[in-house]
This record gives structure tokens, sequence and C-alpha cells, in this order.
């Protein structure tokens, strides 16, 4: 699993994230790549969109920044499929994440990205059994320092 979330505010909100996913990944004996925490680029990166609202421009280029550094590491590992579980919740737009998720894609040979609806076909019960069953932090914002005013 590959962690990379430049976009989470404080830094102590993305190290409980990042612990969360690290204990879910050990549990099932998989590796874990951290991609860094690189805050103040990404907000270097997203400045003059601070006060877009959910959904708006900042989240697509957040999106592409974050599905480009992991189509980077995919392809770099011979991966040839990425995902996201971006597309598990329920307060992102789907046609952002697929869109920045084929974007990413599109600058590597030979990797596609996976634009499943995790939403559907009981994939969203199964996240909440998953989030019960291990005890899973649930955060409720996206973890930007500019969707909490929003």
């Amino acid at each position: 699993m590959f962690y990379f979330n430049p976009n989470i505010y404080p830094q102590t909100e993305y190290e409980q994230r990042k612990a969360e996913n690290i204990r879910y990944v050990e549990s099932l004996k998989m590796p874990f790549v951290d991609g860094d925490y690189h805050h103040d680029e990404w907000k270097e990166t997203v400045r003059g969109l601070e006060n877009e609202p959910e959904r708006g421009r900042r989240c697509l280029l957040c999106f592409k920044i974050r599905m480009k550094a992991t189509a980077q590491y995919a392809a770099a590992h011979d991966f040839t499929v990425f995902a996201t579980t971006l597309a598990a919740s329920r307060w992102k737009d789907l046609k952002q994440i697929t869109e920045a998720g084929h974007e990413a894609a599109s600058f590597f040979l030979n990797l596609t990205f996976w634009a499943q609806n995790w939403r559907k076909g009981g994939l969203s019960e199964r996240r909440n059994e998953l989030i019960s069953q291990h005890g899973f932090y649930n955060q409720t914002w996206c973890g930007c320092e500019y969707s909490i005013k929003n």
C-alpha cells in the first residue's frame, strides 16, 4: 500500500491516519510505503484555491497531485494497475477521482487506473464492517485544512 496524503492537516491528523493504515496492512502482512508528508509543497500547489468549496477545483487538483505520485510509484515498481480508497468516501466526487486517476495513468506505459465505485454493490457496507471489526479511526472530513471551514 502506497500512502501519500500531503493534504492532511495538522500533522497529528496525518500521523493518526497513517498509523491506522500501517496497522491494517501489517495485519494483512502487506508492505506499507510512506510517500512522505510534503504539506508545504501541497499548500504551494493549491495556492489561490483555498476558498474553493468541497468538490471544487482545489479537490480536483489535490486528487491529481496524489494520483500522479501514486502512478509514479506504481510504474517505478512494475505495477500495471492502481486504485484509490478516495472513491470510498461519500464526501468525494467520483468523477473528479476518476479523471485524476486516468490522467495520472496516462503518463506511464502499461499502467491502468482501476476506477471502481467502492460505494455500491455492498462495498460501502463492507467498509463499515471493517471499520467496526478493526476499531478503525473513522474521520468525517477529508483532512485538508481548507475543508475544515467548508
